[in-house]
């Protein structure tokens, strides 16, 4: 809930997350998986018995790869809780306290925002991304002000 102080402030904790990301990642998953589900519908019996099985676990082997990275995509996200900032990008988690968070900046044609920590420090922050647009420009305005009324 926020303060009556904080008027204009999102509640914390509050996530953001990018929505176009997320919807690419889920269609290009369900278009990996039902590609090579229908090609290996398609051959005909005598392919099928052809293809041993580590050339079956090569395939599967790489369909999972692409559906981790997908999927890493998709869970990047950037979370404002009263004690600091969590940012999620792919499988890796980084926590801040509010006294580390520097600015937010998202310069003009840049795919995504990025932290600055100070000493030439920067993180991405993939949750937040421009293709979303308005989206986007709502999440930057109301993470800085999270950030500003944290900062002093």
């Amino acid at each position: 809930m926020a303060d009556p102080d904080r008027s204009g402030l999102p509640a914390l904790p509050r996530t953001w997350r990018p929505f176009g990301p997320r919807m690419a990642a889920a269609v290009f998953a369900v278009i990996l998986v039902g590609a090579f589900a229908w090609l290996w519908v398609s051959f005909d019996d005598q392919t099928r018995a052809a293809v041993n099985d580590l050339e079956k676990a090569t395939v599967i082997f790489f369909i999972l790869i692409g559906l981790a990275l997908l999927n890493a995509l998709a869970r990047s996200r950037v979370v404002a809780r009263e004690d600091g900032l969590t940012v999620v990008n792919g499988y890796r988690t980084r926590r801040f306290a509010w006294s580390e968070v520097g600015t937010v900046r998202f310069p003009q044609g840049a795919p995504w925002p990025h932290l600055d920590l100070g000493d030439d420090e920067r993180v991405s922050l993939l949750g937040i991304h421009a293709s979303d647009g308005a989206r986007a420009a709502t999440a930057i305005r109301e993470l800085r002000a999270v950030v500003a009324a944290h900062q002093g």
